[in-house]
């Protein structure tokens, strides 16, 4: 008794993947509440449910915003080096032959006049550190568009994780439905049985326990299905719990023999990776402008206009050309910090993308070894179903002919439907072992 109650806790247990069936529902029973045939859930496959992702996945959606973003701060670097324009209008009432006393160094008097002018700005030269800063603004917004392509891969990979999850929790209730029916058909059979008196009330409260068992396993895997159900609707970006039946999913090839193949396209595709690189490149470029932030800068200034109403120390029309230097001389030691401060992070970055490229090598080595063992798993956990279906049979007979308990056919049960569920774990583990694969890799789909 303690163990059938032992191995039929198991089933519970292991419910967590099964053989899948042409079709898996997610969401509503074809039929209703109220007993009427409702419409078929629609269909979704792999790829419709990456496509649907694609498209509404709000942190996709927003790091592709950062990232058209990040593009306008280099026309924003770049308006540097184009002529500076500005138009003023000016009025002004003025106290007699006031002057300015007080304040800033600048011209003190004062007249009554209005005027409009145009005044020109164009830099000339601050040797280098504008053409270093729009490099580095160049390379950052490069790397916000790696970064934009690192979140849908994620995004893939979590999608695909999920719809395998789902699929997993679909076979899990078939298979925790499938044992339920069969042990209410025992129980009906062995009721039959003891009224005939061919059976011993034991076996019927034993089959009582065993019906229990099955109906609490039942309850587990729907449950285990919402979760999972959730966590696709999740994944996929979307709000409303749409009724889905998942399509079959068609096995990958085995992985290839050679780690060395993955490890060179990771190090060479994967977006975060390369992203992380031309980071630290855009933080060497900032460097190297604020190491010329003391250098002076050279500017050429023009400014024409009209004064249509002045009084007799102003002329009709005003303009005037000429040459700015400006040559920081002390600053307080800010430019010097400025300048160590973005050489340290620089350095940084640089070491950022060295341990990225180790976690990087690692994950792929973890996704591959791992791919290959789920892989094996398939052939191993094939060979345990064929063998429990020859011992379910033969314990079959033995009850049959009176030879055995229902202890022992219990038992073969359990040992049959643990395969099974076993074969359909090593098949879904494979799954998502090629997806984290290909995750690590960095293939895009």
């Amino acid at each position: 008794m303690k163990n059938n109650l032992l191995a039929t806790l198991a089933i519970s247990i292991i419910f967590s993947a099964a053989p899948l069936s042409s079709q898996t529902e997610i969401g509503a029973s074809p039929v209703s509440h109220d007993g009427l045939t409702s419409a078929p859930p629609l269909r979704l496959d792999l790829a419709e449910a990456e496509s649907r992702a694609l498209e509404h996945q709000p942190r996709l959606l927003a790091q592709i915003l950062r990232a058209k973003a990040d593009q306008r701060t280099v026309t924003e670097s770049r308006a540097a080096y184009l002529p500076q324009l500005t138009v003023s209008l000016t009025a002004l009432q003025a106290d007699g032959d006031s002057a300015i006393a007080a304040g800033a160094l600048q011209t003190s008097s004062l007249s009554t006049h209005a005027a409009w002018g145009v005044s020109l700005s164009q830099l000339v030269t601050d040797f280098g550190r504008t053409t270093h800063l729009l490099h580095s603004v160049r390379l950052s917004a490069q790397a916000s568009n790696l970064n934009a392509e690192a979140v849908r891969l994620t995004t893939l990979r979590d999608v695909d994780e999920a719809y395998y999850a789902l699929a997993a929790a679909e076979s899990v209730r078939s298979t925790a439905q499938a044992v339920l029916d069969y042990r209410k058909v025992s129980l009906r059979q062995l009721s039959s049985l003891a009224e005939s008196q061919l059976k011993s009330t034991l076996d019927v409260q034993f089959a009582q326990v065993l019906v229990s068992e099955a109906e609490k396993a039942s309850v587990s895997a729907n449950s285990d299905v919402d979760s999972a159900r959730a966590q696709l609707i999740e994944a996929m970006g979307d709000e409303a719990d749409t009724g889905y039946a998942l399509a079959d999913i068609p096995m990958p090839p085995r992985p290839d023999d050679e780690l060395a193949v993955y490890l060179d396209h990771a190090r060479r595709n994967r977006p975060d990776l390369n992203a992380i690189r031309l980071e630290g490149r855009a933080a060497q470029q900032f460097a190297k402008a604020e190491n010329r932030i003391s250098y002076p800068t050279i500017t050429l200034l023009g400014n024409a206009g009209e004064v249509p109403t002045h009084d007799s120390t102003l002329r009709n029309q005003y303009g005037a050309i000429g040459v700015n230097v400006s040559i920081p001389l002390f600053r307080g030691g800010a430019d010097v910090a400025r300048s160590d401060e973005a050489r340290f992070k620089a350095q940084a970055a640089a070491q950022d993308a060295a341990a990225l490229g180790i976690r990087v090598a690692r994950d792929v080595r973890v996704a591959w070894a791992s791919a290959r063992d789920s892989y094996l798993q398939i052939g191993v956990a094939q060979k345990l179903v064929d063998q429990t279906n020859i011992a379910m049979r033969l314990a079959q007979a033995r009850y049959d002919a009176g030879l055995g308990s229902i202890v022992e056919l219990d038992q073969a049960e359990l040992n049959r439907t643990s395969a099974l569920i076993s074969s359909a774990s090593a098949r879904f583990d494979y799954l998502r072992s090629c997806a984290e694969l290909d995750y690590a890799v960095g293939i895009s789909r």
